[in-house]
C-alpha cells in the first residue's frame, strides 16, 4: 500500500516501531490481539489496527503539501479536513480558512471567492451541489481534493445499483458530511434514503409491510429522502450501503433485517442487491482489533481522538459494553492520576471524573485511537500515564524491544 508524507509531529517513535514489527509477523492481518506494554506498576494494551488510515494520511499529505506549494493564494477547506481538533488546528495556522463549519453551516459566502483561490475538499467527500457552485466561481477542485477512495467506493457502488432500478438506502449519520455527500451522489441516479440506525430501520419496515400513507413517511424521514421519493414503489427493490465510519455489525444487522423484510413481502431473489463491498477495511480493522482488545482483562479503556469523529465514537461504544471507557481528545485532559475530562457519547458533552485509576498494581489499561487521531497524541497518553507511577519504566525501554 502506497506510504504518504506526513508530517513528523504527528509519528510517534514507539507506535511506528511497534506497527511495523507487528506487520512483519502478520502480513495478512489474521491475529487481532493486543501488544501489551510492560511499564512495571502499568500495564498497557493497544490495539492491533489503530490511528491514521489511508484516506486521512492521503489528505494530510495533499493539504499540506498545497500550503507548501502556493505561498501566495488564498487556500481554503470546504469544511474540517478530518475529524481531529489538532491537524485542523494545525490547517488553520498555516492560514487555511475553512468555507463551512462540519453541519454545513457557511462560514465564509462562495461568493467571496475567486478563480484564483484554492478550494480543499475534505477526506469525506462533498455534494455535487457544492462542486457545481464552485465549478461556477471558476475554481478547480480536482488537484485538491482529497476525498477518500474508500468514500468514492461507496458513490461508485450507489451508482452500479441506482441504475439497476434499486433504492439506495444509506446507513448514517444524516448530518455528517460523508452522508450527506453520499447521499448526493446517490440521488444524483435514482432514489435515495438515509437511516441512522436500526430503531429507523424498524419504522422504514412499517412502510414495506403496512404500506402506511406517504404523508407519515414524509413526516417521520424528513429532509433524509430524495426528491420525488415514493414509498409505496420505491422500497420494493433496494440496496443498503453505508457511512464507512459506522459500526459494520451496525450496517450489516440494517442490511439483514430490510432484506428480511423486502423479500418476506415482495418475494423477489433480486430485490436486495448485494452491496457488502462497500465496507471501509480500516474501520472494520479498527473495530475488530478493539474487539480483539476487549480479550484482555484489564482495569478501563481510554480511547484517544476527536469528540465529532464518527469512526472513534464507535470504538468507544464497544469499550463501553465491557468496562469503564474515558474518551478524550489528548492528553492534558487527564489532569492528575485521580482525574480526568472526557466526552460522554450518550450525554454529549465534557464531564469531569476522579477516581479512575483503581488502587492497585499492576494497573492494566486498554488504549486505542480513532482514525483520525496522529499516533503523536497516543504516545503523549502514554507517557501521561506513566509520568503517575513512581519507578515505571520510561517509554525507551518499550521502544527497544520493537526496534530489534
Amino acid at each position: 500500500m502506497k506510504s504518504f508524507e506526513v508530517p513528523i509531529i504527528y509519528r510517534s517513535p514507539l507506535i511506528t516501531a511497534i506497527k511495523k514489527k507487528r506487520k512483519e509477523q502478520d502480513r495478512m492481518k489474521k491475529d487481532f490481539s493486543p501488544t501489551t506494554l510492560d511499564f512495571g506498576p502499568v500495564k498497557i494494551s493497544l490495539a492491533r489496527h489503530f490511528g491514521f488510515c489511508y484516506g486521512v494520511e492521503n489528505a494530510i499529505e495533499i493539504a499540506f503539501k498545497t500550503i507548501e506549494q502556493n505561498p501566495e493564494k488564498r487556500i481554503f477547506l470546504l469544511s474540517e479536513m478530518i475529524h481531529n481538533p489538532q491537524v485542523n488546528h494545525d490547517l488553520q495556522s498555516q492560514g487555511i480558512q475553512f468555507l463551512q463549519d462540519t453541519s454545513g453551516r457557511q462560514l465564509i459566502p462562495f461568493e467571496d471567492l475567486n478563480a484564483d483561490d484554492i478550494v480543499l475538499i475534505p477526506a469525506f467527500g462533498t455534494t455535487l451541489e457544492i462542486e457545481k457552485k464552485l465549478a461556477a466561481v471558476g475554481i478547480k477542485t480536482e488537484p485538491y481534493n482529497t476525498t477518500c477512495p474508500f468514500v468514492e467506493k461507496v458513490w461508485n457502488r450507489s451508482e452500479v445499483i441506482a441504475n439497476k432500478n434499486y433504492t439506495v438506502i444509506i446507513h448514517g449519520k444524516p448530518s455528517h458530511e460523508e452522508t450527506r455527500a453520499t447521499f448526493s451522489h446517490a440521488a444524483a441516479h435514482g432514489p435515495a434514503l438515509v437511516i441512522k440506525d436500526m430503531e429507523e430501520a424498524i419504522k422504514l419496515a412499517s412502510f414495506i409491510n403496512e404500506k402506511k400513507s406517504k404523508e407519515e413517511f414524509y413526516s417521520q424521514f424528513a429532509n433524509q429522502y430524495s426528491a420525488g421519493f415514493n414509498p409505496h414503489v420505491d422500497l420494493q427493490r433496494i440496496g443498503v450501503v453505508n457511512q464507512t465510519t459506522m459500526l459494520a455489525s451496525d450496517t450489516q444487522a440494517i442490511a439483514d433485517f430490510l432484506k428480511t423484510t423486502i423479500l418476506r413481502n415482495y418475494q423477489q431473489d433480486d430485490a436486495v442487491a448485494d452491496t457488502r463491498d462497500t465496507l471501509c477495511y480500516a474501520t472494520l480493522d479498527n473495530q475488530t482489533a478493539v474487539k480483539g482488545l476487549l480479550n484482555t482483562t484489564a482495569d478501563l479503556a481510554i480511547v484517544v481522538g476527536g469528540y465529532n469523529s464518527s469512526n472513534t465514537s464507535h470504538l468507544v461504544e464497544l469499550c463501553e459494553e465491557k468496562l469503564p471507557t474515558y474518551y478524550i481528545e489528548n492528553a492534558s485532559k487527564i489532569n492528575t492520576a485521580n482525574e480526568i475530562v472526557h466526552f460522554d457519547l450518550h450525554e454529549k458533552k465534557e464531564k469531569t471524573t476522579t477516581g479512575f485509576f483503581p488502587s492497585k498494581e499492576p494497573l492494566h489499561i486498554l488504549l486505542t485511537s480513532g482514525a483520525s487521531c496522529p499516533d503523536a497524541l497516543v504516545e503523549a497518553v502514554i507517557e501521561k500515564i506513566i509520568g503517575f507511577f513512581p519507578g515505571a519504566r520510561p517509554i525507551e525501554s518499550q521502544l527497544s524491544l520493537y526496534q530489534a
